[in-house]
Protein backbone atom coordinates (compact mmCIF):
# COMPACT_ATOMS: atom_id res chain seq x y z
CA UNK A 1 0.00 0.00 0.00
CA UNK A 2 1.36 3.35 -1.14
CA UNK A 3 2.30 5.73 1.73
CA UNK A 4 -0.08 9.12 1.65
CA UNK A 5 2.04 12.53 2.62
CA UNK A 6 0.92 14.54 4.59
CA UNK A 7 0.19 16.89 1.62
CA UNK A 8 -2.10 14.73 0.44
CA UNK A 9 -3.99 14.42 3.82
CA UNK A 10 -4.30 18.44 4.29
CA UNK A 11 -5.52 18.63 1.14
CA UNK A 12 -8.29 16.59 1.36
CA UNK A 13 -9.47 17.65 4.90
CA UNK A 14 -9.21 21.30 3.41
CA UNK A 15 -11.51 19.86 0.82
CA UNK A 16 -14.21 18.20 3.46
CA UNK A 17 -13.76 21.28 5.74
CA UNK A 18 -13.66 24.24 3.70
CA UNK A 19 -17.73 23.86 3.04
CA UNK A 20 -18.49 23.07 6.36
CA UNK A 21 -16.65 26.42 7.17
CA UNK A 22 -18.35 28.36 4.51
CA UNK A 23 -21.66 26.90 5.83
CA UNK A 24 -20.96 28.18 9.30
CA UNK A 25 -19.38 32.03 8.11
CA UNK A 26 -22.51 32.63 5.97
CA UNK A 27 -25.42 33.17 8.79
CA UNK A 28 -22.61 35.92 10.38
CA UNK A 29 -22.69 37.82 7.60
CA UNK A 30 -25.83 37.60 6.98
CA UNK A 31 -26.59 38.67 10.53
CA UNK A 32 -24.59 42.08 9.70
CA UNK A 33 -27.14 42.73 6.99
CA UNK A 34 -30.01 44.64 8.04
CA UNK A 35 -31.34 48.23 6.92
CA UNK A 36 -28.67 50.76 8.13
CA UNK A 37 -26.56 48.59 6.14
CA UNK A 38 -28.71 48.54 3.17
CA UNK A 39 -29.16 52.28 3.52
CA UNK A 40 -25.15 53.11 3.89
CA UNK A 41 -24.61 51.07 0.75
CA UNK A 42 -27.48 52.68 -1.79
CA UNK A 43 -25.91 56.13 -0.07
CA UNK A 44 -22.71 55.62 -1.61
CA UNK A 45 -23.69 56.13 -5.26
CA UNK A 46 -23.44 59.56 -5.93
CA UNK A 47 -25.12 58.97 -9.23
CA UNK A 48 -26.15 56.64 -11.33
CA UNK A 49 -28.07 55.86 -15.53
CA UNK A 50 -30.30 52.93 -15.85
CA UNK A 51 -32.61 51.55 -18.25
CA UNK A 52 -36.14 51.10 -16.75
CA UNK A 53 -39.34 48.55 -18.28
CA UNK A 54 -42.44 49.47 -16.43
CA UNK A 55 -45.87 47.62 -16.99
CA UNK A 56 -48.70 49.24 -15.17
CA UNK A 57 -51.81 46.26 -14.11
CA UNK A 58 -55.12 48.43 -15.02
CA UNK A 59 -58.37 46.76 -13.58
CA UNK A 60 -60.04 48.59 -17.03
CA UNK A 61 -57.48 46.60 -19.17
CA UNK A 62 -56.80 43.24 -20.59
CA UNK A 63 -53.31 43.91 -20.50
CA UNK A 64 -50.56 45.56 -19.24
CA UNK A 65 -49.68 49.12 -20.11
CA UNK A 66 -45.99 48.79 -20.97
CA UNK A 67 -43.69 51.83 -21.38
CA UNK A 68 -39.70 51.97 -21.13
CA UNK A 69 -36.69 54.25 -21.96
CA UNK A 70 -34.28 55.77 -19.15
CA UNK A 71 -33.89 56.51 -15.77
CA UNK A 72 -30.68 59.66 -14.38
CA UNK A 73 -30.11 60.26 -10.90
CA UNK A 74 -27.61 62.34 -8.98
CA UNK A 75 -27.62 62.75 -5.36
CA UNK A 76 -29.56 63.72 -3.52
CA UNK A 77 -32.73 64.89 -4.91
CA UNK A 78 -32.63 65.21 -8.91
CA UNK A 79 -34.43 62.47 -10.84
CA UNK A 80 -35.04 62.32 -14.24
CA UNK A 81 -37.22 59.35 -15.93
CA UNK A 82 -37.33 60.10 -19.58
CA UNK A 83 -39.95 57.83 -21.22
CA UNK A 84 -39.06 56.38 -25.21
CA UNK A 85 -41.73 54.05 -25.86
CA UNK A 86 -44.57 54.30 -27.21
CA UNK A 87 -44.26 58.28 -26.45
CA UNK A 88 -41.90 60.26 -25.35
CA UNK A 89 -42.00 61.96 -22.61
CA UNK A 90 -39.69 63.52 -19.79
CA UNK A 91 -40.08 64.00 -15.94
CA UNK A 92 -38.02 65.80 -13.52
CA UNK A 93 -37.92 66.15 -9.90
CA UNK A 94 -35.28 68.44 -8.71
CA UNK A 95 -35.39 69.33 -5.33
CA UNK A 96 -39.75 70.48 -4.57
CA UNK A 97 -40.08 70.77 -8.23
CA UNK A 98 -41.40 68.76 -10.38
CA UNK A 99 -41.47 69.05 -14.44
CA UNK A 100 -43.24 67.07 -16.78
CA UNK A 101 -42.68 67.55 -21.09
CA UNK A 102 -44.52 65.65 -23.15
CA UNK A 103 -44.45 66.80 -26.77
CA UNK A 104 -44.58 70.52 -27.28
CA UNK A 105 -46.34 70.94 -23.41
CA UNK A 106 -44.41 71.68 -20.32
CA UNK A 107 -45.95 71.61 -16.56
CA UNK A 108 -44.19 72.41 -13.29
CA UNK A 109 -45.48 71.97 -10.14
CA UNK A 110 -44.14 72.41 -6.43
CA UNK A 111 -44.70 69.10 -4.82
CA UNK A 112 -45.84 70.90 -1.50
CA UNK A 113 -49.04 71.51 -2.79
CA UNK A 114 -49.30 67.53 -3.80
CA UNK A 115 -48.62 66.04 -0.70
CA UNK A 116 -49.31 62.66 -1.95
CA UNK A 117 -47.26 62.48 -4.85
CA UNK A 118 -44.54 64.19 -2.71
CA UNK A 119 -44.66 60.66 -0.78
CA UNK A 120 -44.02 58.80 -3.28
CA UNK A 121 -41.60 60.22 -5.08
CA UNK A 122 -39.44 60.57 -1.37
CA UNK A 123 -40.13 57.04 -1.41
CA UNK A 124 -37.93 56.24 -4.44
CA UNK A 125 -35.62 59.21 -4.02
CA UNK A 126 -35.22 58.32 -0.06
CA UNK A 127 -34.20 55.18 -1.09
CA UNK A 128 -31.94 55.73 -3.85
CA UNK A 129 -30.08 58.30 -1.40
CA UNK A 130 -30.08 55.98 0.94
CA UNK A 131 -31.77 58.02 3.58
CA UNK A 132 -33.49 56.44 6.14
CA UNK A 133 -34.83 59.49 7.88
CA UNK A 134 -37.07 60.70 4.88
CA UNK A 135 -38.68 57.29 4.79
CA UNK A 136 -39.74 57.07 7.69
CA UNK A 137 -41.31 60.32 7.56
CA UNK A 138 -43.80 58.91 5.12
CA UNK A 139 -43.13 55.02 5.81
CA UNK A 140 -43.06 52.57 8.05
CA UNK A 141 -40.42 50.12 6.57
CA UNK A 142 -39.46 46.65 6.42
CA UNK A 143 -36.69 44.69 4.79
CA UNK A 144 -36.31 41.23 3.88
CA UNK A 145 -33.83 39.11 2.65
CA UNK A 146 -29.89 39.21 2.75
CA UNK A 147 -27.23 41.81 0.83
CA UNK A 148 -27.40 39.81 -2.37
CA UNK A 149 -31.08 39.84 -2.47
CA UNK A 150 -33.14 42.03 -0.45
CA UNK A 151 -36.89 43.67 -0.71
CA UNK A 152 -37.65 46.97 1.01
CA UNK A 153 -41.63 47.44 1.88
CA UNK A 154 -43.29 50.61 2.32
CA UNK A 155 -46.48 51.02 3.11
CA UNK A 156 -47.59 54.62 3.75
CA UNK A 157 -48.29 56.09 7.32
CA UNK A 158 -49.32 59.41 5.48
CA UNK A 159 -53.13 58.93 5.94
CA UNK A 160 -53.37 60.93 2.04
CA UNK A 161 -50.86 58.94 0.88
CA UNK A 162 -52.55 55.70 2.07
CA UNK A 163 -55.53 56.46 0.70
CA UNK A 164 -53.71 55.98 -2.56
CA UNK A 165 -50.47 53.28 -2.08
CA UNK A 166 -50.85 50.31 -0.27
CA UNK A 167 -47.28 49.52 -0.43
CA UNK A 168 -44.37 50.44 -2.27
CA UNK A 169 -41.85 47.47 -2.51
CA UNK A 170 -38.52 47.84 -3.68
CA UNK A 171 -36.11 44.87 -4.32
CA UNK A 172 -32.67 45.32 -5.09
CA UNK A 173 -29.06 43.74 -5.02
CA UNK A 174 -26.39 45.20 -2.55
CA UNK A 175 -26.31 48.86 -4.06
CA UNK A 176 -28.20 47.85 -6.76
CA UNK A 177 -32.20 48.55 -6.70
CA UNK A 178 -33.78 46.18 -9.51
CA UNK A 179 -37.55 46.85 -9.61
CA UNK A 180 -39.96 49.01 -8.21
CA UNK A 181 -43.83 47.85 -7.35
CA UNK A 182 -46.52 50.23 -6.28
CA UNK A 183 -49.68 48.57 -5.28
CA UNK A 184 -52.42 50.66 -4.69
CA UNK A 185 -55.42 50.60 -2.68
CA UNK A 186 -57.85 49.72 -5.66
CA UNK A 187 -55.93 46.92 -6.70
CA UNK A 188 -54.14 48.36 -9.50
CA UNK A 189 -50.81 48.23 -9.91
CA UNK A 190 -47.27 49.07 -11.57
CA UNK A 191 -43.97 47.08 -11.84
CA UNK A 192 -40.69 48.44 -12.77
CA UNK A 193 -37.78 46.42 -13.88
CA UNK A 194 -34.52 48.52 -13.75
CA UNK A 195 -31.58 47.80 -15.35
CA UNK A 196 -28.09 49.78 -14.14
CA UNK A 197 -26.40 51.31 -17.22
CA UNK A 198 -22.47 50.78 -16.47
CA UNK A 199 -20.59 54.17 -16.05
CA UNK A 200 -18.44 55.36 -19.01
Amino acid sequence: MNAVSPGTIFRRLLALLLPLVLACAAPAIAADWDLDRLMQSLAKTKEGRATFVEKKYLALLDRPVESSGELLYVAPDRLEKRTVKPKPESMLVEGDTLSIERGRQKHSVQMQEYPELAGFIDSIRGTLAGDRKALERSFRLKLEGQAERWTLNLWPTNAKLATNIHLVQITGSRDNVRSIEIIQTDGDRSVMTIEKVASR
